[in-house]
C-alpha cells in the first residue's frame, strides 16, 4: 500500500526530531509541522495500523525499520533538492519550501539521474 505525502512529512518530521532529542512525541510532531491535535492524533494511528511507527506507553515516537527506510528516503530527497535549488541561486527558504513540494512527487529514476549529475558535477569541479 502507497504511503501518502502526508504521510511522509510525518515520517521525516519523526526523524528530523529524534535527530535533535532523545525522546519524539505527537505533540513534537505536531509543533514541528504546525499541525492540530486531532490531524497529528489520527496520523500516527495510522502509521502505527501500517507499522510505521510505534509508540510506548509514554508516548514516546519511534519509527519501524519500514517507517525509518521511506524517513530517510524523503529526508535525503529534501537535503539534495534543497541544495540544487541554492546552487541554481533560489534563497534557502524558497528552496527549502519547493523541496518540500517536489520530494513528494519526484520519481525514483529521475532523482538518481539529478543524484547522479551532481556527482559528476562535483568531480569536475
Amino acid at each position: 500500500m502507497p504511503i501518502r505525502e502526508s504521510g511522509e512529512m510525518y515520517l521525516e518530521a519523526i526523524l528530523v526530531l529524534s535527530r535533535r532529542k532523545a525522546v519524539v512525541r505527537s505533540i513534537d510532531v505536531g509543533e514541528y509541522l504546525q499541525y492540530s491535535k486531532p490531524s497529528v492524533s489520527r496520523a500516527m494511528g495510522i502509521l502505527r495500523r501500517d507499522g510505521l511507527i510505534e509508540m510506548d506507553r509514554d508516548g514516546s515516537l519511534t519509527l519501524t525499520d519500514r517507517g525509518r527506510a521511506i524517513a530517510e528516503m524523503i529526508y535525503e530527497r529534501h537535503q539534495v533538492l534543497t541544495q540544487v535549488l541554492m546552487e541554481l541561486g533560489v534563497e534557502e527558504t524558497v528552496a527549502a519550501e519547493d523541496a518540500c513540494k517536489m520530494e513528494h512527487v519526484i520519481s525514483d529514476t529521475s532523482f538518481q539521474a539529478i543524484k547522479r549529475h551532481i556527482e559528476r558535477y562535483e568531480r569536475e569541479k
